[in-house]
C-alpha cells in the first residue's frame, strides 16, 4: 500500500472550482486532507474492491483518491454540472485504473442502488450558510440508505450530532479523528486568503435496517 503523502502528492494535480457557488458551499477537498480520510479507510478494508460512492463530489478529490487505492468502482454524484466536467478532466490528470462513473444527480436524493460491499465517501456541506443549515443531514441519511460504511467530514464541534444522528438512523460511529480543513478565499464574505479551520472525520457503520 503506498502512503499517505505519495496520495497526497498524487492528489496535488486535481483542479478545484472555477466558479464555486457560497449556498452549495463549494470548498475544495485539500489533498492532504482527502488522503488522510482514504488511507485510513484503505486501512480498515474499506476501500480495496468495494464499490466507493462520493456523494457531492464537487470536482472529484475524494472520489480520485479511493480510485488510486483499488476499488472495484467509484462513483461520484454532484448537482452541479460544471464542477462534474472539472472532475472528469481531472480523472485524466490523476490517471486512475480504477473504472470512475460521473453522476449529476442530487447526494441526497441519490438515483443508485448497491448490492455489493459500498463505502461512502463525502465532505458534504457544513451547513454555515444562512438557509443552508443542517445541510449534512441529508447527506448522512443518504449514505445510511446506500452504504454499509461512510466516512464524512464535519465542522468542528459535530460529535453530539453525528453521534445522534447515526444512532436514530441504524448506524454507529466507530471512528472519529480531529482533521485540519485549508479553506481557500474564495467568497466575498471572506477576509483572508485562507483559513486553517478545524474538522472531524467520522466512521459510521450502518445497519441493513437503518
Amino acid at each position: 500500500m503506498a502512503s499517505r503523502r505519495s496520495l497526497a502528492t498524487k492528489l496535488g494535480v486535481v483542479a478545484g472550482f472555477e466558479q464555486p457557488t457560497a449556498s452549495l458551499e463549494q470548498y475544495p477537498t485539500p489533498p492532504g486532507l482527502a488522503a488522510h480520510v482514504v488511507h485510513f479507510a484503505d486501512l480498515q478494508g474499506d476501500v480495496e474492491g468495494r464499490t466507493i460512492l462520493d456523494l457531492g463530489t464537487g470536482t472529484g478529490m475524494l472520489a480520485l483518491a479511493a480510485a488510486l487505492r483499488g476499488p472495484a468502482r467509484v462513483v461520484g454524484l454532484e448537482v452541479d454540472p460544471g464542477p462534474l466536467g472539472t472532475a472528469r478532466e481531472n480523472e485524466r490528470r490523476v490517471g486512475t485504473n480504477a473504472p470512475v462513473h460521473w453522476l449529476r444527480a442530487d447526494a441526497t436524493r441519490p438515483p443508485i442502488r448497491t448490492a455489493e460491499p459500498t463505502t461512502v465517501l463525502m465532505n458534504p456541506p457544513f451547513g454555515a450558510q444562512d438557509g443552508n443549515r443542517h445541510a449534512d443531514r441529508g447527506f448522512l441519511a443518504a449514505a445510511g440508505t446506500l452504504a454499509d460504511v461512510s466516512y464524512s467530514v464535519h465542522n468542528d464541534g459535530s460529535e453530539a450530532f453525528v453521534r445522534s444522528f447515526a444512532a436514530d438512523n441504524g448506524g454507529t460511529v466507530t471512528h472519529a479523528f480531529a482533521a485540519e480543513f485549508d479553506l481557500e478565499n474564495r467568497f466575498d464574505h471572506h477576509t483572508d486568503d485562507s483559513t486553517a479551520i478545524d474538522t472531524e472525520v467520522y466512521r459510521i457503520e450502518w445497519s441493513d435496517d437503518g
